[in-house]
């Protein structure tokens, strides 16, 4: 009975952290940013679910959020594949550099911030067939190094309060 009832808050916290997730995603576009820079406030969740759930989950997390996001909010297509390229990218680059002992968190969100903005633009490139698009990269960069200082902060101050919670 315990496994089914500690299932269900799974489940239910999941559900809540997409919820979290698409809102902060409708927040961000809300925002009237230069093109192709994005807060990637939902970032902060991602970096939750690595550190106080487990891997497969915060994947699981990034597709349903690109997923649904683009259902809701774009389309299935082009902002699709770059958005799953961005998010696959730098989930796969923050799960691998959060192993490295003593990395904090921050560090972790800036090379997540800098790896989806990469993943996006290689994505656009290959997509559109448009070298031009690659002059984006450095302004890109920037953003996600400064954005993903901010989302890391968040994270960080974030787990700290909930690192008492057993999920």
């Amino acid at each position: 009975m315990r496994k089914k009832r500690f299932d269900a808050r799974r489940v239910a916290l999941c559900g809540l952290l997409l919820a979290v997730m698409l809102i902060l995603g409708w927040v961000e576009k809300q925002i009237p940013l230069p093109h192709g820079v994005k807060l990637g406030l939902s970032n902060s969740v991602l970096i939750f679910a690595v550190y106080m759930l487990d891997i497969p989950t915060a994947f699981v997390l990034m597709f349903f959020k690109v997923f649904l996001s683009n259902l809701l909010f774009g389309n299935l297509g082009t902002t699709f594949m770059m958005g799953l390229a961005g998010g696959l990218l730098s989930l796969t680059a923050m799960v691998l550099i959060s192993r490295i002992r003593g990395m904090h968190p921050v560090t972790v969100s800036i090379v997540g911030g800098v790896c989806h903005n990469v993943g996006q633009i290689l994505m656009a490139t290959v997509l559109m067939r448009n070298q031009v698009i690659l002059s984006l990269l450095p302004w890109l960069i920037l953003s996600g190094l400064f954005f993903g200082a901010l989302t890391g902060i968040v994270a960080t101050m974030t787990m700290k309060h909930l690192k008492h919670m057993r999920f």
